[in-house]
């Protein structure tokens, strides 16, 4: 067992999708589904959000499908002018962008939101993606992270590219700007080579947080070198309590410490005043679920097509694909999804409702006190920091959760009563980055007046 912590504060992101994240939520007829391209509608999920002092809200992103998601920039600009505490977080590839490009939007995003942007590294999705790039073909696992690795190393040395008190302003010298804090990186890579400097100023938070998603193996590597949140997919508190210590133990190679990295795993709450009233909420939307579309999708994991079984029949764990064989979408789901089966010995009926709830994430059905001790466990466990929500319908779902959850957790000295700092990383603890190369720089213009 791990050391129970008593002093911790969890923390709360809320993952924006929909009409919410139960598959049939667009179906239910409180859901807003039309409203899914509506600035407004989200506005409103974010002032949710911020009565609730949630930490940040979250969009994901790709580049293929026939999804209908809002461009991650336009969306969480329009919401930083409507709100003025809860962080935007934005999913970028870094397979299908520059870096040069991605650098500027995100330092924008960081002035225009005084300090709340956040960035979450995702490396590409299939080869879809690839085709609409006028790619020929999607880069395999082990090359998206090392792109990846050296695309996040290009964009903080860019942030880097100006030191804090490079505009000025003398008005009586007649000069705004002091070129001499302001620098080329000259980086080149294997895969980048980028003159610089940046033609906006560091972003406020110095770098926007820094989210990485995903359980594998590269994506855990990434996570304790890069991240300072890491959205995960957990489904027990023991699965939750190893991949805590194996992330937290990455660190200090990287000489970082584990307070520098905050473990967020993803949780789906249904909540009611009375455990009754949440599982007739859950039975109502497994209702209206499209089991032969479900069953579909489920079929990926697994060489044969769950359709041709009985509902009630147990899942065939003996066919599930071998883990690391899906290699497009998020390849570390695969293994939560078909271990959640094989531990709990589901029927496909009970497999089909898990994931229709979560999709891969924990889901939770209780009452208020329920769900709170849920919450507590985990993170009095060391199995989390906090959790990325992912309220089953908008806005009711999430409303829930503000009203109801989170004063049961401020009872309980689990949660903030006030929102800490201005910026992102001051609500969530964690330090400003230094400019890594302001030293480096210092040292080549005093080489420069000696020389020059």
């Amino acid at each position: 067992m791990s050391e129970i912590k008593r002093d911790k504060k969890a923390h709360f992101n809320v993952f924006l999708r929909g009409a919410g994240h139960h598959s049939a939520a667009w179906k239910h007829p409180d859901s807003n589904p039309k409203e899914d391209l509506d600035l407004e509608y989200y506005a409103n999920i974010a002032k949710i959000a911020e009565r609730g002092l949630f930490d940040s809200l979250f969009t994901a992103d790709n580049y293929s499908g026939l999804g209908r998601r809002l461009e991650p920039f336009t969306l969480l600009s329009g919401l930083a002018a409507l709100t003025k505490h809860v962080g935007l977080i934005a999913t970028v590839s870094t397979t299908y962008n520059d870096p040069y490009h991605v650098a500027r939007k995100f330092a924008s995003l960081d002035h225009i939101s005084k300090g709340r942007a956040a960035w979450n590294i995702v490396t590409g999705h299939s080869q879809d993606d690839a085709e609409n790039f006028n790619k020929t073909e999607h880069p395999d696992v082990q090359k998206r992270y090392e792109i990846g690795d050296e695309f996040v190393e290009v964009t903080k040395q860019l942030w880097d590219s100006w030191e804090e008190d490079a505009l000025i302003y003398d008005r009586a010298a007649d000069v705004s700007l002091d070129k001499s804090k302001v620098y080329e990186i000259n980086f080149k890579g294997k895969y980048h080579t980028v003159k610089g400097p940046l033609n906006i100023p560091r972003p406020p938070q110095g770098y926007p947080l820094l989210v990485q998603a995903g359980s594998s193996e590269n994506g855990k590597e990434l996570a304790a070198k890069t991240a300072d949140v890491i959205f995960t997919a957990q489904q027990t508190l023991g699965a939750a309590q190893a991949f805590y210590a194996d992330v937290k133990g990455r660190l200090q190679k990287h000489g970082r410490t584990p307070e520098q990295l905050l473990i967020m795993p993803g949780l789906s709450p249904i909540v009611a005043d009375t455990e009754a009233e949440a599982r007739d909420i859950e039975d109502e939307f497994n209702g209206l679920l499209n089991t032969k579309q479900a069953l579909k999708r489920l079929s990926n994991y697994f060489t044969v097509d769950l359709s041709e079984y009985p509902l009630d029949s147990l899942v065939p764990v003996d066919k599930a694909k071998p883990y690391g064989t899906i290699t497009t979408g998020i390849t570390s789901r695969q293994e939560v999804v078909v271990d959640a089966a094989v531990r709990d010995k589901m029927t496909i009926r009970q497999f089909l409702a898990r994931s229709a709830a979560g999709h891969g994430h924990v889901s939770f059905t209780g009452s208020v006190l329920q769900t709170a001790d849920f919450i507590e466990s985990w993170i009095r466990n060391n199995g989390a920091d906090g959790f990325n929500i992912l309220p089953h319908i908008y806005y009711s779902g999430l409303e829930t959760f503000v009203d109801k959850v989170i004063p049961e957790l401020q009872n309980r000295g689990l949660f903030r009563t006030a929102y800490e700092g201005k910026t992102l990383r001051e609500n969530l603890g964690l330090e400003k980055p230094e400019n890594k190369h302001k030293a480096i720089w210092a040292l080549s213009r005093e080489a420069e007046k000696i020389n020059g």
